[in-house]
């Protein structure tokens, strides 16, 4: 066919495209970036015929995509969503469902970090539950799980625990906590794909994880986009329902059975009215999944996952290295105990006393064309938006506070080689010998 062979001539004209755009670092004109994509042909070549194809909704590909992400994290099923945040959004709006045997009630109280990013944060207060605050570590930025224990409360029916910049939480405390006192958990793994404790995926340990394919995370999926996976049927039927608009139909996508891959798509009756299961609504829920485009492109993208995680470990220790010279000056991340840290990015919090700010060195760096971000929100509750929130602070937020004043990140992402680690040092060192 003629489409075939112009297809053809398509995949060599990518080809060509992905050499040709391909270029040399140059130090101090080239951007050092903290993170971003690393693709090539593959993932556009895969998305470009997911277009030509002409099925943009969720399909095939999507399908593919779930079923090998589930496979990786060995949970029961993912669900693609929109982004990392939608992600968040559809977990908690699942426990808080009509539809749930175990129902969070509203004005139920979640226990979560200060140090957090918001959209960790934010559904929470969307769904009507009432965080409650704790302090995290300053060497692993997560919270101390015994101090979960002591915040326990007969109102805590939630833990949503992000694990920061891809350092596992203590899952093994958390999970044993949540199973004396009946509480559900959701891991924020957005930043921490590929991560472990004890040699078992982060994301697969609670009712639900999360995670995100935004550029500047482990793998992406033409930009934008995300998952939920959870180890429960249930569960996963109704974050179906919530990212597809609130609607009944949950069958998996089959484009040879218009009646539905159970085959009773139009048996059903709302109010005695016969119905199309595909227009019954059983919540509130959002139009929030992923196209069959940023679906292709994840089906790649996850085949590279390995290779990706190997290429962040090995950046991560050379930085650890460099930098465990200038102690003085910075507090240094810690891996969780047990753990094996996917890390998202190299953290530095500046030191009491040191003789540097964090705006002087980080406006160093960008200067010299690094580029630097700091921990999210830092103690979200001094961020403008929250200020009429309802929520609840257990203890102090001392290191809180501290991350949000000294606390900086820069980048291990795969696209960031030896040469470009070379002129982060030696900027670095040009810095603090002018100090």
């Amino acid at each position: 066919m003629e489409t075939d062979e112009i297809r053809k001539g398509i995949h060599k004209l990518i080809r060509k495209f992905d050499r040709a755009r391909k270029r040399k670092f140059v130090p101090g004109e080239s951007k050092v970036q903290y993170s971003g994509g690393v693709y090539d042909y593959r993932e556009l070549t895969s998305s470009i015929d997911a277009l030509l194809d002409g099925w943009f909704g969720a399909g095939k590909k999507a399908a593919e995509f779930e079923k090998a992400l589930s496979a990786y994290l060995g949970v029961r099923e993912c669900i693609l969503t929109n982004s990392g945040s939608s992600a968040n959004l559809a977990a908690v709006s699942s426990l808080v469902s009509q539809q749930f045997s175990g129902r969070v009630e509203k004005g139920s109280e979640v226990l979560t970090p200060a140090t957090t990013f918001p959209t960790t944060f934010n559904p929470i207060l969307q769904c009507g539950l009432t965080p409650v605050l704790l302090d995290v570590e300053l060497e692993t930025y997560n919270v101390n799980a015994e101090a979960l224990r002591d915040a326990v409360s007969e109102k805590t029916k939630l833990i949503m625990i992000p694990h920061m910049l891809g350092n596992p939480n203590d899952m093994g405390v958390i999970m044993e906590l949540a199973e004396e006192r009946g509480i559900y958990v959701i891991e924020d793994a957005c930043d921490a794909l590929g991560s472990t404790y004890r040699k078992k995926p982060v994301g697969s340990f609670g009712e639900f994880g999360t995670f995100s394919f935004y550029p500047a995370h482990h793998i992406t999926t033409c930009g934008e986009g995300g998952a939920v996976s959870t180890r429960s049927a249930e569960l996963a039927r109704i974050a179906r329902c919530i990212t597809s608009w609130g609607r009944a139909c949950y069958c998996n996508w089959d484009e040879r059975n218009p009646n539905g891959a159970c085959g009773k798509r139009f048996e059903f009756k709302v109010n005695g009215i016969p119905y199309d299961h595909k227009y019954m609504y059983f919540d509130i829920g959002y139009n929030i999944k992923m196209t069959e485009v940023q679906a292709a492109f994840g089906v790649e993208q996850l085949k590279k996952l390995p290779e990706f995680v190997r290429k962040r470990r090995s950046n991560f220790r050379k930085l650890l290295n460099f930098f465990s010279d200038h102690e003085d000056y910075f507090i240094l991340p810690k891996a969780a105990p047990n753990s094996d840290p996917a890390w998202f990015a190299f953290p530095l919090t500046i030191r009491d006393g040191a003789p540097f700010d964090r705006k002087s060195v980080t406006q160093w760096l960008e200067k010299n064309r690094i580029e630097t971000r700091l921990m999210f929100a830092g103690n979200i509750i001094r961020q403008p938006a929250y200020k009429n929130a309802r929520f609840k602070v257990f203890g102090e937020l001392k290191n809180s506070d501290k991350i949000m004043k000294d606390t900086f990140f820069i980048g291990v992402y795969p696209g960031i080689d030896d040469a470009m680690l070379g002129y982060v040092f030696d900027k670095m060192e040009e810095f603090l010998r002018g100090r």
